[in-house]
């Protein structure tokens, strides 16, 4: 049991939470120890009976299917790439940015009346991960096709529309639209796949000093960040330009060839 949790502890912490919520709340509508009618987003309930915890709750309600094993393994690998690259050291940030995501979800899928957004915040870290990975990157769709990395969150899409219908390729195409106004807003388009926050509302997604305190974390960047005071890290862009040019493998690895929703 020490050993389980000593792995859990290694987790970043924002991976850990978000995948923790989901199995915390997953897994008892699963055993209908709660009704998932009390976790799913009903604007009415939350305005009218302050029912606040549904806001929470419709972000990390699974499938209650077998394709819940599917979902979580995707939440766990894609979090924790980001976090662990681009985020590196910075959780606050992450988490920052993350929470103001989640408010663009909600608004979003206002239109479409989605009771659950869990499968639109899956899509906007997909297509977050994606947009920031390395030039060139590739990865298996199931274990059948190689494509580029860039067009998975398409055939996420595609895969949403042929097993869910209309309505979950639209909470796919919400997700996706909040993960490119994330990468564009924040990260800036102008600097290609991957590198250095550098959108015009780059200055937004910086956490408040409240929270890097929280995090315990230091106005400072990791390997992914920018400079601040003596510290200069490299975007993940210039350093897979550098490892080219010397021979040298670098770059978050997706794998080939791989089943994905395996760990």
């Amino acid at each position: 049991m020490a050993d389980i949790l000593t792995e859990i502890r290694k987790i970043p912490p924002v991976t850990r939470f978000l995948v923790g919520s989901s199995v915390g709340i997953t897994l008892p509508a699963i055993m209908q120890l709660i009704s998932p009618y009390t976790l799913v987003f009903i604007s009415n309930a939350v305005i009218n009976k302050w029912e606040f915890w549904r806001l929470y709750t419709s972000f990390f309600l699974g499938s209650m299917k077998l394709d819940y094993i599917f979902e979580l393994a995707m939440l766990y690998r894609n979090s924790n790439a980001l976090e662990s690259t681009h985020y590196e050291r910075r959780s606050s940030d992450y988490a920052w940015q993350l929470f103001l995501a989640s408010l663009a979800l909600i608004g979003v899928n206002r239109p479409i009346q989605s009771y659950s957004h869990t499968r639109a915040l899956l899509h906007t870290l997909t297509y977050l991960m994606c947009s920031l990975s390395p030039p060139g990157m590739q990865t298996s769709v199931m274990g059948l096709i190689t494509i580029p990395v860039a067009y998975f969150p398409y055939a996420l899409l595609g895969m949403d529309l042929l097993m869910g219908g209309t309505s979950a390729a639209a909470q796919g195409v919400s997700g996706m639209l909040v993960g490119h106004a994330w990468w564009w807003l924040i990260w800036g388009s102008g600097i290609g796949t991957g590198g250095v926050e550098q959108g015009m509302y780059a200055g937004w997604g910086r956490a408040p000093a409240w929270l890097k305190n929280w995090f315990g974390e230091r106005n400072e960047y990791g390997r992914a960040g920018s400079r601040r005071g003596a510290v200069q890290a490299f975007a993940p862009r210039q350093r897979a330009e550098e490892a080219a040019a010397s021979g040298r493998v670098t770059g978050h690895s997706w794998g080939s060839g791989q089943r994905l929703g395996r760990s």
